[in-house]
């Protein structure tokens, strides 16, 4: 049997193509639909890096109308050989802006203080969450709503300075970052 030239030229230009089995077109397909997840991850990601040490998904919550505080969370990765320290930390939406603890004192009493500073372990992490360390955004200058975003900075004595965008996440409910102490928003205990 013998191909027209037309056909000929067709089979030549496409030789990749004609012979590939329903498998291997599988495979190709799988193959590029993980390309673009892992690209499309990379550019969703929300990490921050200086140095050994790595910011994962900076967050906030929405504060309400009014409201004179709120906290922000952040997953700290140190991936060096040495302990680094957070020593203060910054945010656009804030007239001042504090590292603080919260913890339950010996009669049970859930208590909030500021520290001097979060050590970080050489080749380890610390979450900065709800009802835990975190950090308070005090003489709020305006209110976010879920889905914005807002600037900020955390410094560490190694490390420097890193800059970092703040995501809001929905005011209340879980939001999959950590349960417990949700918002400082609601209430003014910590003015002055």
């Amino acid at each position: 049997m013998q191909l027209s030239f037309r056909a000929a030229a067709r089979a030549a230009a496409y030789p990749l193509i004609r012979f590939r089995s329903i498998e291997e077109r599988l495979g190709i397909i799988g193959f590029t639909l993980a390309l673009l997840f892992v690209m499309t991850n990379s550019i969703m990601a929300h990490e921050f890096k200086a140095g050994d040490i790595e910011l994962v998904h900076p967050w906030s919550r929405e504060t309400p109308h009014g409201a004179k505080v709120a906290a922000g969370y952040v997953k700290i990765v140190n991936h060096g050989s040495g302990a680094d320290r957070l020593i203060s930390a910054t945010g656009e939406i804030a007239g001042r802006t504090e590292v603080h603890e919260m913890a339950v004192d010996d009669k049970g009493v859930m208590t909030m203080r500021p520290v001097e500073g979060i050590n970080v372990p050489a080749g380890g992490e610390v979450e900065l969450k709800p009802g835990d360390f975190h950090i308070m955004f005090l003489d709020l200058t305006g209110a976010k709503k879920k889905g914005e975003k807002f600037a900020g900075s955390l410094t560490f004595e190694k490390a420097g300075t890193i800059e970092v965008e703040f995501s809001v996440d929905a005011m209340g409910g879980d939001t999959g970052h950590g349960s417990g102490h949700d918002n400082h928003g609601g209430h003014d205990s910590h003015g002055g």
